[in-house]
């Protein structure tokens, strides 16, 4: 039994010397256990997924702005193996996605926080950020880690009756959740602002529209749970670090090509809905 133990943990150290990469722009270690390829296949079938089941609206008056700014994002992201879409989903909720291999969705309720294509590309640059960065596969890559910590832990604590294994992973679980997996999300959230805010700056939008949209948005969220339990950084932590990082981003915008500032649409709520659930 001792032996099989010793096994398991040499496979977590021998998994954790193999796998380890560095983000783009921060430098970051990482732990990425996934393949990019089967990262992007995953994105891919994800994205049809949603798409197949999300009221996608395709009124160009939307659309045009996302594909454009998103566009303009994407080539500086400077990722050629990425097939980069843009949708837009006719939903009154204040969000976005990327999914792995450049797969992004934006959401109408998003417009009037967003305000104009500025507002536009921090939101489509964060996303970018976090598809860049490998996010998807960094945390699909925490998981097949934690589920061997969790096996190794609980045959290491004794197990027991069935019952007793479960109350001990359920524990475990616990314990790593608040300790590993949360705060972990939280730093990739931040690496994603920061990655946006280049990004953005690169493709010539003036970072400081950054700022404003996060201010925007902690006045759209002000009920929020704890930062300890929340994946999001605090918005007066996301305003400390958008300031820090604001000089860099300047220089960057200063040597861009401007990108035309355009106000954005807001979608009314008895609109016609020149929309159809998926493709």
């Amino acid at each position: 039994m001792r032996r099989k133990r010793h096994a398991h943990w040499v496979v977590l150290v021998v998994l954790l010397v193999a796998a380890c990469g560095t983000a783009p722009y921060t430098k970051r270690s990482q732990l990425l256990l996934i393949p990019e390829s089967t990262e992007i296949a995953l994105g891919a079938n994800a994205y049809r997924q949603v798409l197949a089941k999300a009221p996608l609206l395709h009124d160009p008056e939307f659309t045009d702005p996302v594909r454009e700014v998103g566009e303009r994002i994407a080539r500086v992201a400077d990722k050629p193996n990425y097939q980069w879409e843009f949708a837009v989903i006719d939903k009154d909720e204040a969000n976005a996605f990327a999914l792995p291999g450049g797969k992004v969705a934006v959401y109408t309720g998003l417009f009037p926080l967003a305000s104009d294509t500025a507002g536009l590309a921090a939101v489509l640059g964060h996303e970018v950020g976090h598809a860049l960065a490998r996010h998807a596969g960094e945390r699909m890559s925490q998981g097949v880690l934690l589920d061997l910590v969790l096996t190794v832990g609980a045959a290491a604590l004794g197990g027991g009756s069935p019952q007793n294994q479960r109350l001990i992973y359920q524990a475990l679980g616990l314990g790593a959740q608040i300790g590993y997996v949360l705060p972990f999300s939280r730093s990739q959230e931040a690496e994603a602002d920061y990655i946006g805010l280049m990004l953005m700056a690169k493709a010539g939008y003036d970072p400081e529209a950054a700022l404003g949209l996060w201010q925007r948005f902690a006045e759209h969220d002000k009920e929020r749970p704890p930062e300890l339990l929340s994946t999001h950084p605090d918005p007066a932590t996301r305003a400390r670090n958008m300031r820090k990082w604001l000089p860099e981003a300047r220089r960057l915008f200063a040597a861009a090509a401007p990108a035309p500032v355009r106000p954005l649409p807001v979608r009314k709520k008895d609109a016609p809905t020149n929309r159809r659930e998926g493709q």
